[in-house]
């Protein structure tokens, strides 16, 4: 029994993260192909060859990305983009939203966004329990008005094994052990509840 058990075991650590890998996958490549539907009945692929294959959804998102970027990156694209903007920040409850989520998006996606670079530790959700963190930003607003006599910082605490659901704090930066992990490592840290540890860093990354 002790062998079929150390079999089932092993079994399960392979067929566990592949099953699950394939079926993020085939949620993904599933959700991707309703862009196709956008597309002439007579354009669809599936008509076209006669036989459904999927993955074109992800191509034709990945050329409609592609294009949009390209049109956003040049004088007139830019200027429709801001018109766009300036469209929506008049209607109301839908500028609200639209702000919201372009200022996350911005901040997530842009070369020069500070978000989720540094991977700290600090003590949550009492004092003498430890868990991993992101670092956001710095406190801005009236918020930093009230926020004095410290250096601040904007930090994000996830939850485990939901890195997505989570508090947005504010710390001071002496309250905050900046870690020597890149935030992927921290992620997968998170993640997998503390088994996937990362690798400790070397004598010469420390120096």
């Amino acid at each position: 029994m002790t062998a079929l058990r150390k079999w089932l075991v092993a079994g399960l650590l392979v067929v566990v993260p592949v099953a699950i890998t394939l079926a993020v996958l085939n949620w993904i490549v599933g959700t991707l192909d309703q862009t196709l539907l956008i597309l002439p009945e007579a354009w669809q692929p599936d008509r076209l060859i006669g036989v459904h294959i999927p993955g074109f959804g992800v191509l034709l998102t990945l050329l409609i990305l592609l294009a949009v970027g390209a049109a956003a990156s040049n004088f007139i694209g830019k200027q429709l983009v801001h018109m766009g903007d300036r469209i929506v920040s008049r209607i109301p409850v839908v500028r609200s939203i639209y702000s919201s989520v372009k200022q996350v998006s911005d901040t997530l996606f842009s070369p020069g966004g500070n978000a989720f670079r540094t991977a700290v530790l600090v003590e949550w959700p009492r004092p003498g329990v430890w868990t991993i963190a992101f670092v956001t930003g710095v406190p801005g607003g009236d918020v930093a008005n009230h926020l004095t006599g410290a250096d601040w910082l904007s930090v994000y605490v996830p939850t485990t094994p939901n890195p997505t659901g989570g508090y947005f704090v504010m710390l001071r930066r002496s309250d905050c052990i900046e870690l020597k992990m890149s935030v992927d490592d921290a992620l997968k840290y998170v993640v997998s509840m503390g088994v996937v540890a990362p690798a400790a860093p070397s004598i010469g990354h420390n120096r």
